[in-house]
């Protein structure tokens, strides 16, 4: 162009077309998740996300408010939900179908997730391409890792088969070091790392914070660690054989006391 002024009013007409553009699309997409979860009487506890493309949306499960407050100050709004339990949930393996069906946990988590459950799951009703469960890094965490594992096991394993089934691995430690003059900040996830790093010539440790749990984190070290794609440590969880995991869950989860002592006093 050879009149400025033109050319920069063109410019800014068509800045502001394609602001309102994504305006419209983001209203849009707000207004098509609430038309569809409000049929399913959501959680009222449930954070969730305005995106209603399955393949991108992520829920957190977390233990607790604590946790949870944390959670929804770090997370995306636009694609990630937060789903706070409250404690351990029922133990499936050992319970009724009639117990199961009636506890308010399994029926918020059943609810948020939409497919449903047992012989009423329909994968088609899933809203959230990815499932997190994002408990602390200390023995109660795993313990109630492992109970949710065995419902989405024994409930809906099509999303485990699917891989839509995820363990987030918050970090045991957050250490701050001095290398070369320059101080740096390191995640840990396994004590052997911990003390390799305590025990590297080069470094000089400056200080030591042990993770209790994931309220003791703030919204950015969550978010740094567990929920931002671009950082956060994962595991998938997959079945490589049907027959051993089933055998593991009746184990460590049955009606039989005396095959979880054997396996405790050979482990």
């Amino acid at each position: 162009f050879h009149n400025r002024t033109a050319a920069e009013a063109i410019v800014e007409r068509i800045a502001l077309a394609a602001k309102a553009r994504e305006a419209s699309r983001q209203a849009r997409q707000s207004v098509r998740r609430k038309s569809a979860t409000s049929r399913l009487t959501l959680p009222a506890k449930l954070a969730d996300c305005t995106s209603n493309r399955v393949k991108e949306t992520e829920l957190f499960i977390v233990e607790g408010d604590s946790a949870g407050g944390s959670s929804k100050q770090a997370r995306d709004r636009r694609f990630q939900a937060v789903l706070p339990l409250r404690g351990k949930i029922l133990n499936v393996e050992q319970a009724s179908a009639d117990k199961i069906s009636k506890n308010k946990e399994i029926q918020a988590l059943s609810r948020c997730i939409g497919t449903g459950m047992g012989e009423h799951f329909d994968y088609s009703r899933l809203r959230y391409g990815k499932i997190f469960i994002n408990c602390d890094a200390d023995v109660d965490g795993f313990h109630i890792s492992t109970l949710l594992l065995t419902f989405f096991y024994r409930y809906m394993r099509e999303l485990i088969e699917k891989g839509h089934i995820y363990l987030a691995q918050p970090p045991l430690y957050r250490i701050q070091t001095k290398e070369k003059k320059k101080k740096r900040l390191h995640y840990v996830y396994r004590e052997e790392d911990k003390e390799k790093l305590m025990e590297s010539g080069s470094v000089k440790v400056i200080s030591i914070q042990r993770f209790k749990g994931l309220g003791e984190m703030n919204a950015a070290e969550l978010k740094a660690t567990t929920m931002d794609p671009k950082s956060r440590v994962t595991l998938q969880v997959t079945v490589e054989d049907a027959a051993r995991t089933n055998e593991a869950f009746e184990t460590l989860l049955g009606r039989e006391p005396a095959r979880r002592y054997a396996f405790i006093q050979e482990n």
